[in-house]
Formats: structure tokens, C-alpha cells, sequence
């Protein structure tokens, strides 16, 4: 049977404020392979209780630099799932981003693509402060980033089999 649960977003945050600076060695750093940044939100994720999906192809799960999910640490793929998936692993909805709250994803894009992930820690006076990595960052605010588009995942929950 699949049940859906609430993630623990103070666990996400509190994840996110130990490794921002630095890498879990448990995963694999792709900071030299396109970036680190969706591979550190999974992470969170993660963290924050979700379970991992090991669906051939589509899923969203880690065990090493070759064997993971596409989802885990590609932006674009990381997007597909969280709005298309509905078996095991979190889900989400998109809505703009003035509508964020912590826990959620936010990615940022170019006229072309999608090119980075960042986690909402928190939101101060309306704006949404933010962790990632690539170009590491914990507490920063979304303003202080250059990029012509954004869009907003609100991480509903996650499904898991009990």
C-alpha cells in the first residue's frame, strides 16, 4: 500500500546548514561533472525523509556515481519527476515563486534552460534565502542572483510502500 507523509523541512534546513560549505562523502561530488547543486537539493530531500524511487530510468534514487537516477542530480530531469511522479519518492506542484516556503526547490534558468536547484530555507520579508551548491551558498537571498527565469517546486510530501 502507498501512503503519503509530510517531509521534515527543519531536518532538510538543518541538513542543508552542515553540508552547504562542503560535500557528504557518502555522495559522489559532480561539482567537476556540471554541478553539485541538484545532487546536494536530493540530498536534502533525503534527509528530510523521503524515500528513494529506484524506477529504471524515471526514478529518483542514489547509490553511487553509477547508479543513480537521472532525477537525483539533473536539473531538468530532477523537475520531470517531482511533478510527474506518483509511486514512491517525493512530489511536488509548481507555483510562482512569491508563493514559496521553506523545504520548497526553486530552479533557476536562461532564455534556453534550466541550469540550478536551490533549497528555500527560509523567507524574510517575502523573499525567499536559499542553500545550494555548485556555487555554495547557505542563507543567501534570491535577489542577489543573476538569471532571466525562475520557477517554483512546492514539495508537497512524499509516497512510500507499507
Amino acid at each position: 500500500m502507498l501512503i503519503e507523509y509530510s517531509l521534515n523541512v527543519a531536518r532538510e534546513i538543518e541538513y542543508a546548514g552542515k553540508w552547504a560549505f562542503s560535500r557528504n562523502p557518502a555522495y559522489y561530488n559532480f561539482d567537476k561533472l556540471g554541478g553539485d547543486c541538484t545532487n546536494f537539493i536530493s540530498q536534502c530531500l533525503y534527509a528530510g525523509g523521503a524515500v528513494m524511487n529506484y524506477t529504471p530510468d524515471t526514478g529518483w534514487y542514489y547509490g553511487s556515481l553509477n547508479n543513480r537516477a537521472a532525477a537525483w542530480t539533473g536539473v531538468a530531469y530532477f523537475y520531470r519527476f517531482m511533478l510527474q511522479n506518483k509511486k514512491a519518492g517525493p512530489y511536488g506542484r509548481t507555483v510562482p515563486v512569491s508563493e514559496a516556503q521553506p523545504g520548497d526547490i526553486i530552479q533557476l534558468g536562461n532564455s534556453a534552460v534550466f541550469y540550478h536547484s536551490l533549497l528555500v530555507i527560509d523567507i524574510r520579508h517575502g523573499e525567499p534565502y536559499i542553500a545550494t551548491h555548485t556555487y555554495d551558498a547557505f542563507d543567501r537571498p534570491l535577489s542577489s542572483y543573476q538569471y532571466q527565469q525562475s520557477r517554483c517546486i512546492h514539495i508537497i510530501g512524499a509516497r512510500k510502500y507499507v
